[in-house]
């Protein structure tokens, strides 16, 4: 009887193993994912920030009732009328602030679709069929490359009259090419799995077996790589605005309010200036921080246990 019940007791152990193991197991991806991203705790700390820029810039023109219009006296210094005081036009700063978050976050947004369109097309149809595709693709992005980007779109930005939407457009034109040859990499090892020649055998289509079948196993990738793009639209819309080459008003964006507050410096009123760069990097670090923790929580290398 002793010995009956020496045995059982590993045997229950054994069980209770299994079963831990199996529960481990039926955890889906999205929620291993989602545990890890929040345990990223600048990842989350960057999500808090974001978040509350875009209920800033959406909601708050809503409630502040002050406008951009020069009603106010010029140079007032912050206070309960104006947190942020007004510029040497007499506008509200802080309502200027929430109209330069919203374009430049729109700008920003409409970067990220186009080089994730341009990107991700290129390099899934040039990785796959290979050929003079794969040639033309990569020629083309050393040619990107050699061309000056910030040029090319102050260039163009300003023959276009400064309109948000063309400087969004333009430097989505000319920032696709990193992420072109990542997916083609990807795309030249998946298309000799086993999936893509079961779905070759069953009949399928180059675009269905491209877009329906390989791309969507690069997806972990994609939304990293859109996530630092809209960091880095927001760094480069900003740069451009504020040498003169970006956003022309009536369109406005973080940049150019850099543009037109930077002769502020060398005066007393230097704090225009400082507060609108400071919204920059708000802005460019916490979406930083989301694509570092999107990078480590997507990683399938990562210690199960861990996460």
């Amino acid at each position: 009887m002793t010995d009956i019940l020496r045995a059982q007791v590993p045997e229950s152990e054994a069980e209770a193993a299994t079963e831990r193991e199996f529960t481990v197991q039926a955890r889906s991806r999205r929620q291993v994912v989602a545990r890890r991203f929040v345990r990223h705790k600048t990842a989350l700390i960057g999500s808090i920030i974001i978040i509350a820029l875009i209920l800033f810039a959406v909601l708050g023109q809503l409630f502040w009732s002050a406008g951009i219009n020069p009603d106010y006296g010029s140079f007032l210094p912050p206070s309960s009328t104006h947190p942020f005081g007004t510029d040497q036009l007499g506008r509200d700063m802080l309502a200027l602030i929430i109209r330069g978050i919203q374009f430049s976050l729109l700008i920003a947004v409409v970067v990220a679709i186009l080089v994730v369109v341009i990107g991700v097309t290129l390099g899934a149809v040039a990785g796959y069929l290979g050929g003079w595709q794969d040639s033309l693709v990569n020629r083309l992005v050393d040619l990107m490359l050699i061309l000056p980007a910030i040029v090319v779109v102050g260039v163009m930005a300003v023959k276009f009259q400064g309109s948000w939407v063309m400087v969004a457009v333009f430097l989505g034109l000319t920032t696709w090419m990193t992420l072109t040859r990542i997916i083609r990499g990807m795309v030249l090892s998946l298309r000799e799995k086993e999936f893509v020649e079961a779905a070759k055998a069953l009949g399928a289509s180059t675009p269905r077996i491209i877009f329906k079948h390989i791309v969507p196993n690069c997806s972990d990738v994609i939304i990293v790589s859109a996530t630092l793009t809209i960091a880095q639209a927001v760094l480069l819309e900003a740069a451009l605005s504020f040498i003169g080459l970006g956003v022309k008003p009536p369109d406005t964006s973080l940049g150019l309010l850099l543009n037109e507050t930077q002769n502020y410096l060398p005066t007393a009123n230097a704090w225009l200036f400082w507060i609108t760069l400071a919204f920059v990097v708000l802005v460019s670090l916490s979406v930083n921080f989301i694509g570092d923790g999107l990078r480590d929580a997507l990683d399938p290398r990562q210690d199960k246990v861990r996460a």
